[in-house]
């Protein structure tokens, strides 16, 4: 069951809990989560959006590409560690994320997207833009810090991010 919520009342902890960890959840090939510590909720273009950025190399990015949709799981009380650890370390294309950290998917109302039972604050979002950084264009302290030069070309640390303008289509908690 659904609750349909406004997504301004849930701005501060969405705030609060991108800080440690909250989920980017895609369903291309098949369903695949990923935590995120970087995303911004917002307006732009008269429209509640909310951002998420994906390195070049992560799985997820080849789904958002191919559907043009996802889904952000929040935890209403912080993250489930084993959650953190293997959705936050272990890739979609190697291991079935859903089986491995038994989460408990919800069917999605807006998008093909599912939420996630456990972290039940759900933003069901469909993409408005993207856009690849160019690693030139950011200052060099954070350049140097998030974006190593001395980086193994294969190292996914080093790699940029796109950034995803996703429009928020859905907003609801997830109720067991």
């Amino acid at each position: 069951m659904i609750e349909k919520v406004n997504i301004e009342n849930y701005a501060e902890l969405i705030q609060k809990e991108l800080k440690t960890g909250i989920l980017l959840n895609t369903n291309g090939d098949k369903f695949d989560s990923m935590v995120i510590g970087w995303g911004h909720l917002g307006i732009l273009w008269s429209r509640p959006t909310f951002v998420v950025y994906v390195r070049e190399s992560r799985y997820t990015k080849s789904q958002l590409d191919r559907t043009g949709e996802f889904t952000v799981s929040v935890p209403l009380s912080g993250p489930i560690p084993e959650f953190t650890r293997i959705l936050g370390t272990l890739s979609g294309r190697d291991i079935d994320k859903v089986k491995e950290a038994g989460l408990t998917l919800c069917e999605p109302q807006m998008n093909s997207t599912p939420g996630i039972a456990e972290y039940p604050l759900t933003i069901e979002c469909k993409v408005l833009y993207s856009q690849k950084e160019e690693l030139a264009l950011i200052p060099e302290d954070i350049r140097n810090r998030f974006y190593p030069e001395n980086g193994e070309p294969s190292d996914s640390s080093c790699d940029p991010h796109t950034m995803y303008v996703g429009e928020i289509v859905s907003t609801y908690l997830i109720k067991n």
